[in-house]
């Protein structure tokens, strides 16, 4: 045969192959609806076998893979819809209003989440090539899906079937794909938020502030000095990675809390509301329903039913 022939004779690339294995592999581990936790800490892999409604989340660090279906994410007013063809990035803790669009039980919404190790991205800032100096973006973009990507998340499902190995060869792997994302069209995002005095870092450490201070009565300037900023760059770089104010951040994280506090702890919604730093029930009812559509105790009573049918 000649080398012409030859090389007519072999099988073009299937794009679409590592897709369909780590569908497969999803599959095989998340049996049911919601999300599951796998062998390896910093992934999780998701399921559903239909469109959700609209629920709002703290996402926190970490990329979101979609290999089957899709979904949406809205932060204020924008809208990121992710699928096998881009995947999400959360570089920041937000609240975000997420929905399942496409899914059904032949053809499942399937993802991989990733948490994001900041210590990692620093590591990788150091070796990788520099990128030119940007303001703070919205701390969540989408990103293209490329072979490289699918590549590397594959070989992470695989060490799923050899645990013996996950230790050794899984944070080799989860480094490759933050280096993937680091070096990609958007990497820049991720990088100035590890820059020492960047101001995507000073607004992370802001955040975390709040986090670990979201039932405190916090104001913009506290805020703002304990990262050495003006009270109006605070607020304007704050809201452009956050789509937020910093006090409308905070009251976000207040509202989530309380919700799992009477979703998991049982608590009634006047305890909870004390808990998270609430001194009017009437204003937490009412900001409640703002956010979550509905009055604390309905909306409560409507998630635990929604859980006994998944159960069931």
């Amino acid at each position: 045969m000649s080398q012409a022939a030859a090389a007519n004779s072999i099988a073009p690339f299937d794009s679409l192959a590592p897709q369909r294995e780590l569908a497969a592999r999803i599959a095989r581990f998340a049996t049911g609806d919601g999300f599951h936790q796998s062998a390896i800490d910093a992934l999780g892999l998701i399921r559903h076998d239909h469109p959700t409604e609209p629920c709002a989340a703290v996402y926190q660090p970490s990329l979101c893979i979609v290999v089957q279906g899709s979904k949406q994410a809205r932060l204020g007013d924008e809208v990121f819809v992710y699928d096998p063809l881009h995947y999400l990035v959360v570089s920041v803790t937000l609240p975000v209003i997420g929905q399942v669009r496409e899914a059904t039980p032949a053809q499942p919404y399937l993802c991989l989440r990733i948490a994001l190790d900041p210590r990692m991205i620093s590591e990788l800032v150091l070796q990788a090539a520099p990128a030119p100096p940007r303001g703070p973006d919205r701390g969540l973009f989408l990103a293209r899906t490329e072979p490289p990507m699918l590549d590397a998340l594959l070989r992470l499902l695989r060490l799923l079937d050899t645990p013996e190995e996950i230790g050794v060869l899984a944070p080799l792997v989860l480094r490759e794909i933050c280096y993937r994302v680091l070096t990609g069209e958007w990497g820049h995002r991720l990088r100035d938020l590890v820059v020492t005095d960047g101001g995507g870092q000073r607004i992370g450490r802001v955040i975390e502030l709040i986090k670990t201070r979201f039932a405190d009565a916090l104001s913009i300037e506290e805020l703002a000095d304990s990262v050495h900023m003006s009270v109006s760059a605070l607020h304007h770089r704050f809201k452009s990675v956050t789509a937020l104010s910093p006090l409308q951040f905070q009251k976000s994280l207040r509202l989530h809390e309380a919700r799992r506090l009477m979703l998991n702890d049982g608590l009634e919604a006047a305890a909870a509301a004390h808990r998270v730093g609430y001194e009017s029930a009437s204003q937490f009812s009412r900001e409640y329903r703002r956010l979550f559509g509905a009055p604390p105790r309905r909306e409560i009573v409507a998630l635990r039913t929604q859980v006994r049918a998944v159960a069931d």
